[in-house]
């Protein structure tokens, strides 16, 4: 089925479209949501979030405003990221074993097989470097504008610009 008929049907509640986009892109979602969370249980509860979520506000879908993946994704990182800042995470997160920070740091690569399901790697690493770093610390590990500015010590306008130029140099490869 096209990609279009099948959002159509998603939007008005077609449960087997459901499970068509939820096959296509859940490996994906996954691997952007885990890559800000570290953690595959709290992964795997968001990522049905973000799809009841998407669920429950597919009206709001507007296909002149940019593709459904990009949509659902911007979801799934907002969604990780809400997560990172509640305080029963945070909580979470000073009781974790030594050997998930010694894992976490040994698996470094941000943009591992789950993330890189739809291909974006190959873009991604066709950009400059400094491209490559926004990215990464913004879509890949969820940090913020302000955060991303203060970790790499560049002024927040300038990440806002990259950020901007980065994203419209992946379009045209994207042809999007």
């Amino acid at each position: 089925m096209e990609l279009e008929t099948l959002i159509t049907k998603f939007q008005q509640k077609d449960v087997k479209a459901f499970e068509s986009l939820y096959a296509m892109y859940n490996d994906s979602i996954f691997g952007v949501i885990n890559t800000i969370v570290k953690n595959e249980d709290i992964a795997t509860e968001i990522l049905q979030d973000v799809f009841i979520k998407a669920w429950n506000k597919s009206v709001d879908y507007n296909t002149r405003k940019g593709r459904f993946f990009t949509w659902l994704l911007n979801i799934a990182r907002n969604a990780a990221i809400d997560k990172t800042r509640s305080k029963s995470f945070k909580n979470a997160q000073q009781n974790l074993d030594v050997d998930f920070f010694v894992h976490s740091i040994e698996n470094n690569d941000s943009l591992d097989e789950k993330t890189n399901a739809i291909g974006i790697k190959k873009y991604v690493s066709q950009l400059a470097e400094k491209c490559k770093q926004i990215i990464e610390y913004l879509y890949f590990k969820g940090y913020t504008q302000k955060e991303t500015s203060e970790t790499l010590e560049i002024p927040l306008g300038t990440i806002k610009t990259r950020n901007r130029n980065c994203i419209n140099e992946l379009r045209k490869m994207l042809k999007v």
